[in-house]
């Protein structure tokens, strides 16, 4: 048990946590974390390389209030943040066209995150690993933070838990429980950026397991366009990662032929329609299978055959559910953002409470956008501390 005060306690030593206890160094500070070291997320986020940000950013490009996220961009976006680990002797590399990364290794990040942190002529922050929160109170004036090495008080909070992704990295729901305890709305929290399963129709895209096409996919008025992967339990790949953060229940619109028209790809009278389709064989065989398609030339083919080919432009179908939290990069829903504001992270209902993060209901789509979502949100935080 601490009988200190600290000016604040930090809830999580992920990306928000991190960024934030780097910006309160004129600050005592507890980070309070239940994994043994920090960063567990970001060590194994982007193929262990971490994708830090992305260079088009906008609130386009994420599930939640456009206005709340436009506002905490404007304090703290993709160019402070790259401006910002330069000055602490990280330089992000850009690959896939927009996206950064780190260049070797993700522990790069989480050093330079902990150096910004330590540096200067002063430093508060102290870091107490393998600490479970049990609960959290406010009483005369300062949070009580109940916690597997006891009670820790400060005059302010910031809930950077993350979300229930991850589960292999000890991810959980404390710090929605401790934002329901404070009185906030939370929209329930569900998989997002994971792959989807598949309903009977739809069995034959099992068998193309391992398998990746460039597509698009609709989803309500959203269009993705990256690529689709079969796997044995249904589909995956970025643009189904990406639909997956919009998907709730219903059907989406899959375009297996992007920026072509099948009209013009069966040009030969003589030649089997099948043959002139410019996709994976296995793919072809397995769809002309799938809708009992002749592969015959097109010219010879009835209106309904016509009709059943003519979904390899929009083949829509409700997906049966997803892969589950195991599988999910990230977790959709969280603290209601009508009750924090943009400007601060502050809460509304409660004097000197913060969030930062995941544990917010903000996602973003698969390319950095969730660890910008983290920084930014947890330097506002900061900040205002």
């Amino acid at each position: 048990m601490s009988e200190r005060i600290y000016d604040a306690i930090i809830l999580g030593a992920g990306a928000a946590g991190l960024m934030a206890a780097a910006h309160l160094k004129r600050k005592s500070v507890a980070i309070l974390e239940h994994n043994p070291k920090p960063g567990a997320k970001i060590a194994i986020s982007g193929g262990g390389r971490c994708n830090i940000t992305n260079a088009e950013l906008s609130p386009s490009r994420y599930l939640g209030d456009p206005s709340f996220i436009e506002s905490v961009f404007s304090q703290f976006d993709n160019h402070d943040l790259i401006e910002f680990l330069h000055r602490h002797g990280l330089e992000p590399v850009v690959r896939k066209e927009n996206q950064y990364f780190c260049p070797d290794r993700a522990r790069e990040l989480i050093d330079t995150l902990l150096r910004a942190g330590s540096g200067g002529d002063f430093s508060g922050n102290e870091f107490f690993y393998d600490t479970e929160v049990n609960g959290v109170v406010k009483e005369n004036g300062l949070f009580a933070v109940d916690s597997s090495r006891g009670i820790y008080r400060a005059k302010k909070l910031i809930v950077s838990t993350g979300g229930l992704s991850y589960k292999s990295v000890g991810a959980g729901g404390a710090g929605l429980q401790i934002a329901e305890a404070f009185g906030h709305r939370v929209r329930p929290p569900n998989p997002a950026l994971v792959g989807l399963t598949l309903q009977p129709e739809q069995a034959w895209m099992r068998s193309l397991s391992g398998l990746s096409l460039p597509v698009e996919i609709g989803v309500g008025r959203r269009v993705l366009k990256e690529d689709m992967l079969f796997t044995h339990k249904g589909i995956s790949g970025p643009a189904v990662l990406n639909a997956s953060l919009y998907w709730k229940q219903g059907k989406i619109v899959v375009d297996f032929l992007p920026k072509k028209r099948i009209k013009t790809l069966l040009k030969s009278p003589t030649k089997s329609a099948a043959s002139q389709i410019p996709l994976p064989k296995r793919f072809v065989r397995a769809f002309f299978d799938s809708l009992d398609i002749p592969n015959i030339p097109y010219k010879e083919m009835n209106e309904i055959q016509k009709q059943r080919l003519s979904l390899l432009k929009s083949y829509a179908f409700a997906p049966a559910g997803t892969f589950g939290f195991t599988k999910a990069e990230v977790t959709k829903g969280g603290v209601d953002t009508d009750q924090i504001d943009p400007y601060t992270m502050q809460s509304r209902l409660t004097e000197g409470l913060y969030f930062a993060g995941e544990v917010i209901d903000v996602t973003g789509e698969i390319g950095g956008y969730n660890f910008q979502w983290a920084f930014s949100s947890a330097v506002v935080a900061a900040k205002s501390i």
